[in-house]
């Protein structure tokens, strides 16, 4: 990997060699990234929540994350750091869809915590 001067300078001008390599190597399972596994993992739930993507788009990620060591709490904790530069309504759209992929249905606990509620 080129140093991150020319790495910044090939992904302005889209530099098709680099672009390549980039994601050939993430389709063989190593990273161009330089990051950890973990860290990555991390980086590409943040990515997947930005663009508002659909469940099963996290499950691969986050087996990834898992894999790698992270845990439930960071995966949701980043969610939560992206708040502040995506906004309150892209991150309420994706809680339930992580929720799907870590195993969790958010939109049964609500329905069910809202009938318990109707029966007190």
């Amino acid at each position: 990997m080129p140093d991150h001067r020319e790495t910044l300078r090939k992904l302005a001008i889209r530099d098709e060699s680099l672009v390549h390599s980039i994601m050939a190597a993430d389709r063989d399972g190593v990273s161009a990234s330089g990051l950890d596994p973990k860290t990555e993992a991390l980086v590409r739930i943040a990515a997947l929540v930005a663009v508002d993507a659909s469940p099963p788009s996290y499950m691969s990620v986050i087996e990834s994350g898992l894999s790698a060591g992270a845990t439930v709490d960071e995966i949701v904790g980043t969610l939560v750091s992206v708040m502040p530069a995506i906004g309150v309504a892209d991150v309420v759209s994706a809680a339930p869809k992580l929720g799907l992929a870590l195993g969790y249905d958010v939109s049964r606990a609500l329905e069910e915590l809202s009938g318990e509620s109707s029966a007190r």
